[in-house]
């Protein structure tokens, strides 16, 4: 079943071209998404994700139990300001490797030197409760009496494994509860700035340093955060903070 769900996701994933682009432009390249995960320079994967132990920037020994992380509205955009939008979301299970990539259905951009950014979880219009039925059926509704929507991540693990009495952690972002009643958004827009040159059919790696979690500009302490985070305003916020630097534009293959 899982295995079904990512492959669904990943066709979910549509492809426009913004309203302003010359309907002359000639499309002549095309593009894939690879994206690849990693504890610093240690490659985490469906093979070593529950067997691997990290250390964080707190000095937590840790073992994880379960990633999953959720992506939306993937743009490039060229020197010359032109945008091309991937609408939709990407729903990432690091259980299953078929959900780490995908190719727009409809895919055809100019040959060019581009950006690429693209939003952490849902933004305000798009985290609607119970819009997903994909989602649902993955059990990744953020509750309502926490504003309801969807989750962004799910980080399960143990910590402090190096010691006699390890812990668990629940590192869970979306969005972020004020107080009863009163919530505020918290997905993130990343900007990689690094220059993409696509001359034909480009595979673009984004790369997930995922122990940068815990590390920037937030080191983050288990001993005192583990859980519950998902009611915890500050812990929400932090996390924000800390995703803006966990991706990175890696190798480009054409």
């Amino acid at each position: 079943m899982k295995k079904t769900i990512a492959l669904i996701l990943l066709l979910a994933i549509t492809f426009s071209c913004n309203e302003d682009m010359d309907d002359n432009t000639t499309l002549s390249a095309s593009v894939n998404f690879k994206f690849t995960h990693d504890w610093n320079d240690t490659l985490i994967n469906s093979s070593n994700l529950e067997t691997e132990t990290v250390t964080n920037a707190n000095g937590e020994v840790i073992n994880m139990v379960r990633f999953r992380y959720l992506t939306s509205k993937f743009k490039l955009t060229n020197t010359a300001g032109d945008t091309y939008s991937f609408e939709g979301f990407k729903f990432t299970d690091l259980a299953e490797e078929e959900s780490y990539n995908f190719t727009p259905d409809i895919n055809g951009i100019p040959s060019g030197t581009y950006t690429l950014s693209f939003i952490w979880g849902f933004n305000e219009e798009d985290n609607i409760d119970g819009a997903y039925p994909i989602l649902n059926s993955a059990s990744w509704n953020w509750p309502e009496m926490l504003g309801g929507g969807y989750h962004f991540l799910q980080f399960d693990g143990m910590y402090n494994v190096d010691t006699p009495n390890p812990s668990p952690f629940n590192f869970h972002n979306g969005t972020a509860r004020v107080t009863d009643g009163l919530f505020e958004q918290n997905f993130a827009t990343i900007v990689l700035d690094t220059p993409i040159i696509i001359t034909n059919e480009a595979t673009i790696e984004v790369k997930m340093n995922i122990a940068e979690l815990f590390t920037n500009p937030n080191t983050w302490d288990l001993n005192v955060l583990d859980t519950p985070l998902m009611p915890n305003y500050d812990a929400q916020k932090m996390m924000q903070e800390n995703i803006l630097s966990v991706f990175t534009i890696g190798e480009i293959t054409q």
